[in-house]
């Protein structure tokens, strides 16, 4: 008996949502220039033609990602963090326990850390876009944060952009334990405000 076209629409969607899934992990780990369709395509266990029946290119397919992702969250969070009236020490705080609640409860977003760091790193206009490389804006927010402590005199001198990288290279570095680790230690809310607060 022919399936119905309802039953053949779920299997598309079921299928392009494994797509999406299984591709997450392995653009985390791989990074955007190092993914290949033809590899992807063996670790999803599927024909490279299935891809592009769902998606026109890998490009196509990255973008795609990083909605179902919803990279725009954290970036939505420290906004509204900067402008609360509240000491910029406890803004820091306030970010550090969000993101490591996050990077344990998370994996899709121990992902998009890492996709995103990788973004940055690989700086390649192909696949670049708004969308994609709003952790720059994330770092600026950081950045400002930090700033305003060191008015306060409660993060350490220094460049708050250069402190916002750091902060968020630890970030980075916790995720991909979290990514591709079985046995790690998480760290803390104070090991990781360690890299732009006083004593």
């Amino acid at each position: 008996m022919p399936k119905s076209k309802e039953r053949c629409q779920e299997i598309r969607e079921e299928m392009r949502n494994t797509i999406l899934q299984k591709s997450l992990l392995y653009f985390a780990r791989n990074g955007f220039a190092g993914t290949k369709i033809s590899d992807l395509s063996k670790h999803i266990g599927i024909g490279q033609g299935t891809i592009y029946v769902y998606f026109a290119s890998k490009e196509e397919l990255f973008q795609e990602i990083l909605k179902i992702a919803d990279s725009n969250e954290m970036l939505k969070k420290i906004k509204i963090l900067a402008a609360m009236p509240i000491s910029g020490r406890k803004k820091l705080h306030m970010l550090s326990e969000t993101v490591l609640n996050r990077l344990a409860e998370d994996e899709t977003f121990a992902a998009m850390i890492a996709l995103n760091t990788q973004m940055l790193l690989e700086k390649n206009e192909a696949y670049s876009s708004e969308e994609t490389t709003y952790q720059t804006e994330l770092y600026n927010y950081t950045s400002k944060i930090i700033e305003q402590g060191q008015k306060e005199k409660s993060m350490v001198e220094g460049s708050g952009m250069k402190l916002a990288d750091y902060y968020w290279g630890v970030v980075y570095l916790y995720s991909l334990k979290r990514l591709f680790t079985t046995e790690y230690e998480m760290i803390s809310v104070d090991d990781l405000e360690r890299t732009v607060l006083k004593g």
